[in-house]
């Protein structure tokens, strides 16, 4: 066992006696990535914030349930995901309309095409920002499978899909993807 994961379970050990500082200590490690993974899903700031707050509660509070039979970043990031979709699904419903449906967008490109590591940064903000007008289903399935990496059968548990189904649900798009990113 590595000496990052014995810590890991240490602090865990710790959570689950009630301490402020352990928990403080696995929050400011797995925040952000928790916080990214929720804002690729929802696209709001302070919608993703929220999920990922309310991520932590629940983890912390089911800790005595982590198993360890997968990472414990994992196994919180199943939670966000879970959470995210949750959410957005909630926001389907209820037909709320996007206030700030904000594209990242970088102000110079000059500057940054000039600079091969800045081209490869605006090209793949680029995909981004085209995932981000995707219907909101292929950006969601192709946020899991080539962001978060999980494959079609976990997609199709996720998203409550069958397996037929995610294949080309993800192969749709990712078609659409290429079409609107040849558009630009």
């Amino acid at each position: 066992m590595s000496h990052k994961r014995e810590h890991i379970d240490a602090l865990l050990q710790l959570c689950l006696k009630g301490s402020p500082s352990a928990q403080f200590e696995v929050y400011n490690r797995y925040y952000k990535a928790m916080y990214n993974t929720a804002l690729r899903i929802v696209k709001k700031r302070d919608e993703a914030e929220d999920i990922m707050q309310e991520s932590f509660l629940n983890a912390f509070t089911k800790l005595h349930t982590f198993k360890g039979e997968v990472t414990f970043g994992a196994w919180l990031k199943r939670i966000v995901i879970n959470n995210s979709i949750y959410h957005y699904r909630k926001q389907q419903k209820t037909n709320q309309v996007a206030l700030e449906d904000v594209l990242y967008k970088v102000e110079d490109n000059d500057e940054i095409a000039s600079d091969q590591h800045g081209f490869t940064e605006l090209k793949a903000q680029k995909v981004m920002e085209t995932m981000n007008r995707l219907k909101d289903n292929y950006r969601v399935s192709l946020t899991l499978h080539l962001i978060e990496g999980y494959d079609y059968e976990e997609i199709s548990e996720i998203m409550n899909i069958s397996y037929s189904n995610c294949r080309t649900l993800i192969s749709r798009a990712k078609e659409s993807l290429r079409k609107q990113i040849s558009m630009v």
